[in-house]
């Protein structure tokens, strides 16, 4: 299967698992996924990343994230930066998503990182979702 946006599917894989109160989604494996993955684990909307499986059978596994009462953590998450138009920012005009209270992921010279880490090392990049 060829796809022109994995990311995008990551985004829609996870959307659709919270969704549907899923508590695992698997994911196609790449270093970029895993990346995004760490970020959202980091900042708190999976529990865990793990791997599974080897070569090009690799899977991501990430253990999705909900309040006490089977609320959902992510709202929203919405692909910005896409292959017909990228998008960057630098350090300054990192838009602040939902006040503050959800975070950005950005492809930086630092490596994937969350608007608030881009913001600490002062580096810009490609605006690659928001999660709120």
């Amino acid at each position: 299967m060829s796809l022109t946006d994995p990311i995008a599917d990551m985004l829609t894989r996870i959307r659709n698992a919270n969704h549907n109160g899923a508590t695992t989604v698997r994911i196609p494996f790449s270093k970029m996924k895993l990346e995004v993955a760490n970020v959202l684990r980091r900042e708190g909307y999976v529990n865990a990343v793990a791997q599974e499986g080897e070569g090009t059978e690799r899977t991501l596994v990430l253990s999705m994230r909900y309040g006490p009462d089977g609320e959902r953590v992510i709202t929203k998450m919405d692909r910005v930066s896409k292959p017909g138009r990228r998008v960057y920012s630098n350090v300054t005009e990192i838009p602040r998503v939902r006040g503050g209270m959800g975070i950005c992921i950005l492809s930086t010279s630092k490596g994937i990182l969350s608007d608030r880490e881009a913001r600490k090392q002062r580096v810009g990049g490609e605006l690659l979702c928001k999660v709120g």
